[in-house]
C-alpha cells in the first residue's frame, strides 16, 4: 500500500466556533491536490474542488467557478488516485452506498475521498448562507437554512469519509457536495438516491495540517462539551 497525502486547512472545531475568516487562498489550496472541499471566508458558499476546478455551491442550487485570490477558512484536498471502483448498475440509497463502500474498504481507521458519479434519481442539499460580522456559530448560522432537491440529475457526489477519530478535526462518517455535469446546481449533500454509476475509493494515510495565523482562531473555544452533538446538527446526516 503507497502512502497518500491529504491536506487539510484549519479544523473543524474552529468553524463551528464561528471561525470563518482563513488565510488560505485557493491558489494555493489547489497547490496540495486536484480533489476536495470546503468553504470560503464568511461562510460565503460551499466549496468543491473537482479535477483541479474550485466550485462554488450556493445556498440557491447555482454553481460558479472560483477566483485563486478567494480565502478559504476551511478545506480539505488530496491527489485523487482511485484504488478501488465500484459499479452501481441498479438504484441505491445513500445509506445503501456508504454500506458498499465500507464493504469494500474493510476498515474504519484510514481517511478516504469518495466520488461518486452516475445519473442520481434525487439529491437533497442544504447549503450555507454567507455571514455577516460579528459572526454566529455554525449551528445557527444553518438554523433554517430549507433545503433544495434535484431529480433527474446526473452529476458528482464528492467528499471524504472520515475516522470518528478525527472529531473536532474534520467531520467524522462522511462528508460529501454535489456538483451535476453541466456545472450548474449542487450543494452540500444531505441524501440520495442513484440509479446507476460508479464509486472510485482512495485512502489517506498521510494528514497535513495547517492552522490559520488569526486572532480569531488563537481565541476559539476548539473543545467545547456539545462538540458531537454541534457536529451533527450542522453536518446531519454523517
Amino acid at each position: 500500500m503507497l502512502r497518500h497525502k491529504v491536506f487539510q486547512a484549519s479544523l473543524l472545531s474552529a468553524l463551528l466556533d464561528g471561525v470563518y475568516d482563513g488565510d488560505l487562498t485557493v491558489g494555493e489550496l489547489l497547490e496540495h491536490g486536484d480533489f476536495g472541499l470546503g468553504t470560503f471566508n464568511g461562510l460565503d458558499g460551499e466549496m468543491l474542488v473537482l479535477d483541479g476546478i474550485c466550485y462554488r455551491l450556493r445556498a440557491d442550487g447555482t454553481v460558479g467557478e472560483v477566483d485563486a485570490a478567494e480565502l478559504t477558512p476551511f478545506a480539505v484536498i488530496t491527489r485523487f488516485a482511485p484504488e478501488v471502483t465500484l459499479s452501481i448498475d441498479h438504484t441505491m440509497t445513500r445509506d445503501e452506498v456508504v454500506a458498499m463502500i465500507e464493504s469494500a474498504v474493510g476498515t474504519a481507521n484510514y481517511l478516504f475521498a469518495v466520488r461518486v458519479r452516475g445519473r442520481f434519481a434525487m439529491v437533497q442539499t442544504r447549503t450555507v448562507v454567507k455571514q455577516t460580522k460579528p459572526y454566529v456559530g455554525m449551528r445557527e448560522a444553518v438554523r433554517d437554512v430549507p433545503a433544495l432537491t434535484f431529480a433527474d440529475t446526473t452529476g458528482t457526489v464528492a467528499g471524504f469519509r472520515t475516522p470518528l477519530y478525527e472529531r473536532g478535526i474534520s467531520v467524522p462518517g462522511g462528508h460529501v457536495h454535489y456538483v451535476d455535469d453541466a456545472h450548474t446546481h449542487g450543494g452540500h449533500v444531505i441524501d440520495f438516491t442513484i440509479e446507476n454509476g460508479t464509486v472510485e475509493i482512495c485512502r489517506g494515510t498521510d494528514l497535513e495540517l495547517r492552522l490559520p495565523l488569526t486572532d480569531a482562531f488563537k481565541n476559539a473555544q476548539l473543545s467545547p462539551d456539545d462538540l458531537d452533538e454541534q457536529t451533527r446538527v450542522t453536518e446531519s446526516p454523517g
